[in-house]
């Protein structure tokens, strides 16, 4: 019989890892909160060249983070050099204590994660200017290991749902997944 604390650690490792770490192990506002409709344009009027540019910036960062997400926790590794390339805080600090709590548990990721990402709304007015990006992620086939024996921790299942994410620009001009959260609730 699994005790309290180890029912907590897996629930906690599903939620985490199953969206490569995008709903983190947050409050449950967090992992269901409602997901944002698809962009749809007012009046039929096309993007400007500025918001195309982000929409494109901000699906590269978010495949960046979600392949460095992925490499990291293959490796068990919080601190893999490519998570700072395509996340930024609060976001990078969850996906790294949520690996790192994998790790030490002695848990890895192994298997595919699908995508398929869309713009849901730019915003280059804001401060900082921001692009809003809904998922559907299919982690069926992501599995939470053991590294010792490459055994299925129990009840880390994945599934098909929804997932949004915040890509922001900063000062540097570098655009960055700074929030995600998986909606388990909703599948996709």
């Amino acid at each position: 019989m699994r005790t309290r604390q180890s029912r907590r650690w897996t629930t906690c490792l599903v939620i985490a890892v199953t969206v490569g770490s995008a709903a983190g192990c947050g409050s449950a506002a967090e992992t269901s909160a409602p997901a944002v409709a698809p962009r749809a344009d007012a009046a039929g009027q096309r993007p400007s060249e500025a918001e195309r540019n982000a929409e494109k910036a901000a699906l590269a960062a978010y495949s960046g983070y979600l392949e460095a997400s992925r490499e990291a926790s293959r490796k068990s590794d919080p601190r893999h050099p490519a998570l700072t390339r395509f996340l930024a805080d609060p976001l990078l600090t969850r996906v790294r204590m949520a690996i790192n709590e994998t790790r030490r548990h002695g848990a890895l990721r192994t298997g595919t994660l699908r995508s398929d990402p869309a713009v849901t709304s730019v915003s280059l007015d804001s401060v900082p200017p921001t692009v809003q990006i809904q998922d559907c992620l299919d982690a069926t086939a992501y599995r939470l290991v053991y590294a010792k024996d490459q055994r299925v921790v129990p009840g880390s299942g994945g599934s098909r749902h929804l997932a949004t994410a915040t890509a922001t620009r900063y000062p540097d001009g570098r655009w960055l997944i700074s929030t995600g959260a998986g909606h388990e609730d909703q599948p996709c």
